[in-house]
């Protein structure tokens, strides 16, 4: 197994292989989604105090907040399967 790891900004990184999406945290359903990772201790804040821009979540069902734009994030996610592909 390939064991890739996505920056997720600030020196934060993520496995690709475990990451179901990436949203942005701006709807009602999605911050629920955040309280309720809170609330049962699978909420991973990567933000270093910043405002969230992406919402990173995990087949392992934790959720991982991040500073860097959804945009961005899956842009990484997507050249890194192309490197690793070569």
């Amino acid at each position: 197994m390939n064991l890739s790891l996505i920056n997720i900004g600030f020196g934060n990184v993520v496995s690709a292989n475990r990451i179901i999406s990436i949203v942005s945290p701006e709807s009602a359903p999605i911050k629920r989604i955040i309280t309720v990772a809170r609330d049962n201790n699978k909420l991973v804040d990567a933000t270093y105090g910043r405002r969230t821009r992406a919402v990173i979540i995990t087949d392992s069902d934790h959720v991982v907040l991040s500073a860097v734009q959804p945009e961005t994030v899956g842009q990484r996610v997507i050249s890194n399967d192309e490197i690793s592909d070569e």
